[in-house]
């Protein structure tokens, strides 16, 4: 028999579109954003963060704006939407590192910058994802973490000393560990190994299937555990569509049938396919987790890192049960 479950859905921390919908596109509009949301909600996800990725001021000045819009005018979908996610500019600007993000867009840490964009969030900027060994990045980390900002390291070539900087600095987490980087890089000093040995910072991790194997996923459990853990989908706009070539963040993609979401020219990841509910389907399969802690790693580690508590979720429109052949359903 299914287990209903105490918790009211799942907390993705990294959401860049859904539903065909790109909340980076510079034609992002409050209906389309809405419509995303709330298509979102229906899936399994009680409550995330919108992200903007690297891009001009401009465009991120406009896109806050139409997410701050939303959240005005649907009091409904600001209940689940406790802020807003930027997945740079700050980041490297290196292949590989860089991921889908345009390089021309990176920038390097400005405080001056951060206050603009903090301002256009209108106080809803939750998260931000800089890369540690950038010039700057501790005094960075340090102003953001003063205006209550909560700091991870991604998309970056830093070594161990980077991210021990960034800790000590006030950093909490490392953004999808494991991706956004070179797929070549030192073999002792590295954003990986030094990413699982910082216990400081807690792991977003995407578990889609695509973004990382199995034997990696393993290693996670094993050296950080469900207590250091985050899933998020990192769910790009073609999340929700079938397979088929899409222009997504700036690239032009491939969805395949089995959901990898893929830019072949540049040979990297485009945001997954996937909802955090089918991540989590993908844990619960692999068996590497109690259902407890599959709990932990959906629902009340991510509120943790924000400083939320449980009840400040509401539910979405659906019942969330755990079977133990079928993994997480909605009803």
């Amino acid at each position: 028999m299914p287990t209903r479950l105490q918790i009211p859905g799942f907390v993705d921390l990294q959401v860049n579109g859904f539903a065909g919908v790109d909340f980076s596109s510079g034609t992002l509009t409050e209906a389309a954003f809405r419509h995303a949301g709330h298509a979102l909600l229906a899936r399994g996800t009680a409550a995330f963060l919108p992200t903007l990725i690297t891009g001009p001021e401009p465009l991120l000045r406009r896109n806050l704006g139409v997410f701050c819009a939303a959240l005005r005018h649907d009091p409904t979908l600001a209940r689940h939407i406790p802020g807003f996610h930027l997945e740079g500019p700050f980041i490297s600007g290196a292949a590989g590192a860089v991921g889908a993000h345009d390089p021309s867009a990176v920038r390097p840490p400005d405080l001056a910058c951060f206050e603009r964009l903090a301002g256009w969030a209108e106080g809803r900027l939750r998260l931000l994802t800089l890369a540690a060994e950038l010039p700057g990045a501790a005094e960075l980390c340090r102003h953001a973490c003063r205006r209550g900002v909560v700091v991870a390291c991604g998309h970056q070539l830093a070594g161990s000393a980077d991210l021990a900087r960034l800790a000590e600095a006030g950093a909490a987490a490392l953004t999808h560990l494991g991706n956004g980087m070179p797929n070549r890089v030192h073999r002792h000093d590295n954003p990986l190994l030094a990413g699982l040995a910082e216990t400081r910072l807690k792991i977003l991790f995407i578990p889609d299937g695509h973004h990382l194997p199995r034997h990696v996923l393993e290693l996670f459990a094993r050296a950080a555990g469900p207590h250091r853990l985050i899933a998020t989908s990192d769910a790009s706009p073609a999340a929700g569509l079938p397979p088929g070539i899409y222009h997504v963040l700036g690239n032009r993609v491939v969805l395949e049938p089995d959901g990898r979401l893929h830019n072949p020219r540049r040979r990297c990841l485009v945001g997954s396919s996937a909802t955090l509910l089918a991540c989590m389907n993908v844990l619960h399969g692999l068996g590497l987790f109690a259902p407890e802690d599959l709990l932990r790693i959906g629902f009340y580690n991510p509120l943790a890192l924000l400083g939320l508590a449980p009840e400040t979720v509401p539910h979405g429109p659906y019942r969330l049960s755990l079977d133990p052949a079928a993994g997480f359903t909605l009803s």
